[in-house]
């Protein structure tokens, strides 16, 4: 099985932020935006945040890595290094 696309990563982490922040315009989102500021959200939220992207890929994020969360794009990122070899989806 092949590594999710980039496009294909960057639509999971927008619906697990849709879940975390369902009034937020994900559209206007600058990719390299700090989501705590752009959106507002607290550390319950990223770790909200966490869980819901774990339920889309199955991807374990340690509270240690919290801060590679900080923007979508580092979102997106962080997803590729850890689902490099496929697993997940």
């Amino acid at each position: 099985m092949t590594a999710p696309s980039e496009a294909k990563l960057r639509e999971l982490v927008l619906e697990a932020l849709r879940q975390v922040a369902p009034e937020a315009d994900l559209a206007q989102l600058d990719p390299s935006a700090d989501l705590r500021e752009e959106l507002e959200i607290d550390s319950m939220d990223v770790l909200n945040l966490a869980i819901a992207i774990h339920e889309r890929t199955g991807v374990e994020i340690p509270e240690a890595d919290y801060a590679e969360l900080r923007s979508l794009a580092d979102g997106v990122a962080y997803l590729r290094r850890r689902m490099g070899g496929g697993a997940g989806l």
